[in-house]
């Protein structure tokens, strides 16, 4: 009975062929720590890749082979080849479309991506790396690590030098009192861009400075009225003079007395500009710049 066996396991085999070799051998994976880190072990050469973040899927169309990235979120719509890309819910994360679509890693940025979620993603076997930025220079590095860790550092390099090139050429002349902005994310309660966010380096940058010099625990503080008044916004950011004047101005009419609405300086600002730090944050600073120079 014996040799009889081995004569039929080794057809058997013959028959079956070489086994295929895994997806990504261990011997081509890489363990590198992320913004927050963490330890988070990756192919070398991800061959299928996604993010979690309408922010990161811009920046990965702008540095990663586009033939890698295989999904997208349901508010990721830029650039309009991301459009094309299978769907996945990001909020709340639809964990079985995105298993199915097999990423060898997936990229998002602190904030989007809930702990919870990045821990059930790795224990299916799906790596999580995340990035986060508090200045314009912190997503050039975003950029150049994506690079790096996608084996497209020479397209990072060059994508950074000419961003970095651009910076210098509009960064605002500093002046002796810029302005104080407040930017608004939300009219009740009302929320703003805080102190630890890249709103304060982009502002910055653009010529005035964040309102909120204040570090809150939370990077969009929810503010008092009372808290406001003391601030004083020369400039106020979150919708137009009209919009805001049936709006937020008449759900709160003391706030009238803010320099902003007297001198009528509140403005609206492109959306996913300022609420996306991508590649197109240098866009974000022009707009910031233009809008302290125009009048109302």
């Amino acid at each position: 009975m014996r040799p009889y066996f081995l004569l039929l396991l080794s057809a058997l085999l013959a028959c079956s062929g070489p086994a295929d070799p895994p997806a990504n051998p261990p011997a081509t994976r890489q363990t590198v720590r992320d913004d927050l880190g963490r330890s988070v072990t990756l192919p070398t050469r991800p061959r299928r890749i996604m993010a979690l973040a309408a922010s990161m899927t811009e920046m990965l169309y702008a540095v990663a082979d586009t033939a890698t990235i295989v999904g997208r979120t349901q508010v990721c719509d830029f650039p309009a080849a991301a459009r094309r890309k299978p769907v996945v819910s990001s909020y709340p994360l639809d964990f079985e479309t995105l298993l199915a679509l097999r990423p060898d890693v997936v990229f998002t940025v602190e904030g989007i991506t809930s702990p919870a979620d990045a821990a059930r993603l790795q224990q299916l076997g799906i790596p999580v790396y995340y990035q986060t930025y508090r200045t314009v220079p912190d997503i050039f590095r975003g950029l150049r690590d994506l690079g790096r860790l996608l084996g497209r550092p020479r397209q990072a390099q060059q994508l950074t030098d000419s961003l970095q090139a651009e910076l210098g050429q509009l960064t605002a002349a500093p002046v002796a009192r810029p302005p104080r902005v407040l930017a608004i994310t939300w009219l009740d309660p009302i929320y703003a861009y805080g102190h630890n966010t890249l709103f304060t380096d982009k502002i910055r940058l653009a010529g005035g400075q964040n309102a909120l010099q204040q570090t809150f625990p939370q990077p969009y503080p929810a503010l008092t009225r009372e808290y406001i008044l003391q601030l004083n916004p020369a400039v106020l950011i979150g919708g137009s003079f009209g919009k805001l004047d049936s709006t937020f101005f008449r759900m709160y009419p003391e706030l009238k007395r803010i320099e902003a609405y007297r001198t009528r300086r509140v403005f609206a600002i492109t959306g996913d500009l300022m609420e996306r730090p991508g590649p197109r944050v240098l866009e974000s600073v022009r707009e910031l710049q233009r809008l302290l120079a125009s009048q109302p």
